[in-house]
């Protein structure tokens, strides 16, 4: 009777659902099915100092195994202890799916210890799974007749966390929206905007990020910093995947938050890292690597100054990385040698980060050529082995990109090839001197005339006022 009783309840759940989340249901459909094909990947090679374990003890949950996988598909020097991990981490869940997918991509890269599949595992997990589910909708069915609403709202809360577990991202993604139809209270709305944006997350679908992150912004008395810290967190993410790093830095890099105190008074409050919490998707220590690459690539010196250089708040993520500290302090200072050798070490590790893989080489890119107009701008003439020199690259290379960044007008100077010189381009002072002086004739020639005009009207004894009427005013008007 109980699980008659539980189908007719998914059945009538499903053919219930709105048309947008059938049409959701359709743009996720088969996105595990792709992630289980083998795909040949860049090989990455870390830092001698990068520590897999270390690495992956900063995260909890799902992302783990994510993770660990995206590590073994790209490092063969770590692939063995990764896969590894990875195993033991699977099957320390309930995702049957997953753990048949890894098995499966692991084939014989393990050889002896690989262990193959196991069968009574699979069976056994995946019958404690259906169980667990099929009393979590008779529950449901239960608390929908006796029309309790907090217990409906927990009881879809608890399939869509089943669900997950499960690696049913779509049916979990489905279950938490639902919950939105019981909620009594901010609480319960921020709750399952956070519960959507993690699943929307693992599932890429950045566009679902952003809206329900300003779905959470919008409840009033936001005020606890862990979900401040999470939501800023996701658009932040939401923004790298897109490209737009600016925006991206100006969220990684808000690490603050207005409390309000008695009177209806306001103080702004640094978040700590600590007060974070959302490992199961980033750690703090990301926020500090994504913030400070994409500030460096996109901000100006007076934004990353003060958004950066001097914020307290932010200051104390990056206390966590302090390689990307003074990578950042080498940039600023304009210790370019320095920056890009620090550059150079941590770009392996990166690599390996499956939110940043994609984005590396365009943000140093963007952050090579701002240091190159960065060094150039004060000089009227620059010689180009210096220049080099400081960059730790060839004249001939350094002359390649000083050519890109003339012809995309980042910088105005001409290259002298044979002296291996690059002059500014000066716009011509007489005539600019000339135009300014003739401006500052004109102004001070209307400013005369407004002054005689005035003492004219004061002399007669003339005043005009304001007509109270509606309509064209006095001066307009066709009288002497």
């Amino acid at each position: 009777g109980w699980s008659r009783t539980a189908s007719l309840l998914h059945w009538s759940a499903m053919s219930s659902l709105p048309g947008s989340l059938m049409e959701m249901d359709e743009a996720v459909g088969g996105a595990e099915g792709e992630a289980v094909r083998e795909e040949k990947f860049k090989e990455v090679t870390p830092s001698p100092n990068f520590d897999l374990e270390s690495y992956i003890s900063n995260y909890t949950g799902r992302t783990r195994s994510i993770r660990l996988k995206f590590i073994a598909e790209r490092t063969p020097s770590l692939q063995s202890d990764a896969l590894k991990m990875l195993i033991n981490e699977v099957k320390s869940g309930q995702n049957v799916k997953l753990y048949k997918s890894i098995v499966e991509f692991v084939g014989e890269k393990l050889g002896p210890d690989g262990g193959g599949l196991d069968q009574s595992w699979i069976d056994r997990t995946q019958e404690q799974a259906d169980k667990t589910l099929e009393r979590l909708e008779v529950e449901l069915c239960q608390h929908k007749l006796n029309s309790i609403k907090e217990k409906v709202r927990m009881g879809h809360h608890d399939i869509g966390i089943q669900h997950y577990a499960m690696g049913n991202l779509e049916e979990a993604l489905k279950a938490f929206i639902r919950t939105r139809d019981y909620g009594t209270s901010s609480k319960h709305t921020i709750d399952m905007c956070l519960q959507v944006i993690k699943v929307a997350i693992e599932m890429r679908n950045f566009s679902h990020v952003l809206n329900y992150v300003t779905k959470a912004e919008q409840v009033d008395q936001l005020e606890d910093p862990s979900t401040i810290a999470k939501l800023r967190t996701a658009s932040g993410l939401a923004n790298l995947d897109s490209g737009k790093y600016k925006m991206a830095a100006t969220k990684f890099t808000s690490m603050k938050f207005e409390e309000k105190k008695e009177g209806n008074q306001t103080t702004l409050k640094n978040i700590h890292p600590d007060e974070v919490a959302f490992n199961e998707v980033i750690a703090p220590q990301d926020i500090a690597i994504y913030g400070g690459l994409c500030a460096l690539a996109t901000f100006d010196r007076s934004e990353l100054a003060a958004k950066v250089m001097e914020d307290a708040a932010f200051k104390q993520f990056l206390e966590l990385v302090p390689d990307c500290r003074e990578l950042i302090s080498d940039f600023y200072h304009s210790r370019y040698s320095s920056c890009l050798a620090l550059m150079e070490k941590m770009k392996g590790d990166l690599m390996l980060d499956m939110y940043m893989n994609t984005h590396v080489d365009k943000l140093y890119d963007m952050i090579r050529s701002k240091a190159l107009v960065q060094y150039f701008t004060p000089f009227a003439s620059v010689q180009m082995p210096l220049m080099a020199q400081a960059f730790s690259t060839t004249v001939a290379d350094l002359q390649k990109e000083l050519t890109q960044l003339i012809m995309k007008k980042e910088i105005k100077a001409r290259i002298d090839s044979h002296n291996k010189t690059v002059h500014a381009r000066q716009a011509d002072q007489e005539v600019s001197t000339f135009h300014r002086a003739l401006q500052m004739g004109m102004e001070y020639e209307r400013q005369t005339t407004a002054l005689l005009l005035r003492l004219d009207l004061i002399r007669n004894d003339i005043s005009i006022k304001a007509n109270k009427v509606a309509g064209p005013p006095r001066g307009d008007r066709d009288e002497d």
